[in-house]
């Protein structure tokens, strides 16, 4: 589709991507229109062929991953490419075992995940992306989407590096924004989550500053205890964890007020094992 509607007026999809280009406006900041339907299109821009506009196709809950993925995508590239990425979609790398979702450059590939990913397909993708030389970032879906207590399946999707601790990346196309969570930390016993996040739009703009974020990473505190409290409520409820360690203290010949307040005084990295665990096996 190459013309939509804008405030009641019919623009050229050419038209708008050399605005973007001049910087006289930001990229899909606007809210455009199919001229036939009246839904809701998005700006999309290509160095390989003519600016385009495309329906933004909306979904719930979890019925519409492959929609969610797609515009994920669309969305993405269109903002790598108006930031001065040469970006593609869904381009065929490692002699065709692997095909990336977004290819920024030949360097760098964005993977959205939406749907279900085991370890062993995660761990057969990330292998060929290192063997070929190409730096994998991986973006996920509201299915991934972070909260208060860690899924063993997420801690796939999370990257450390020195600006940011432990990151996380998440995309929402209804909303055109992607968001960062990072200075990511598990409790040391529960796998409770504390972290800060930054929100960045879906846009050239939203890509640099994304790029070069530097943010004040927070000192976090712990109250000794509720961890000590936390843990006395497993190992009475019996639960796996409260099993676990209620038979590490009883090899050993201790209770839990023998435990040291420095077990319950440090956070830990996501998926790393409990620290009063840690504590006891050494």
């Amino acid at each position: 589709m190459y013309a939509a509607m804008l405030n009641k007026k019919l623009v050229l999809a050419v038209d708008e991507a050399c605005l973007v280009n001049a910087r006289q406006k930001k990229l899909n900041r606007d809210n455009y229109h199919c001229p036939h339907c009246n839904k809701k299109v998005i700006l999309v821009m290509s160095e390989q062929k003519a600016a385009f506009f495309k329906h933004l196709v909306k979904y719930s809950n979890l019925m519409g991953e492959k929609e969610e993925h797609h515009q994920s995508k669309m969305l993405l590239k269109s903002a790598l490419t108006a930031a001065g990425f040469p970006a593609e979609v869904e381009i065929p790398l490692a002699e065709g075992q692997l095909r990336a979702d977004v290819l920024a450059t030949a360097k760098l590939a964005f993977e959205v995940q939406c749907a279900p990913l085991s370890q062993q397909e995660f761990n057969h993708r990330h292998q060929l992306y290192q063997k070929i030389g190409v730096k994998d970032i991986w973006i996920v879906g509201q299915r991934h989407y972070l909260k208060r207590r860690l899924k063993r399946t997420q801690l796939i999707f999370f990257r450390q590096n020195k600006a940011w601790g432990n990151y996380y990346l998440e995309i929402n196309p209804q909303r055109n924004r992607f968001c960062l969570k990072y200075n990511v930390l598990e409790e040391p016993v529960a796998n409770k989550l504390i972290y800060q996040s930054k929100s960045f739009v879906l846009d050239e703009l939203g890509i640099k500053d994304f790029w070069r974020f530097k943010p004040f990473k927070k000192e976090y505190s712990l109250n000794i205890a509720t961890q000590r409290k936390y843990l006395r409520q497993q190992i009475m409820q019996k639960t796996k964890l409260g099993l676990k360690i209620g038979e590490m203290l009883y090899e050993r010949k201790l209770t839990l007020d023998d435990l040291p307040d420095k077990v319950f005084a440090t956070w830990r990295n996501p998926g790393e094992r409990d620290r009063v665990s840690d504590f006891l096996q050494k």
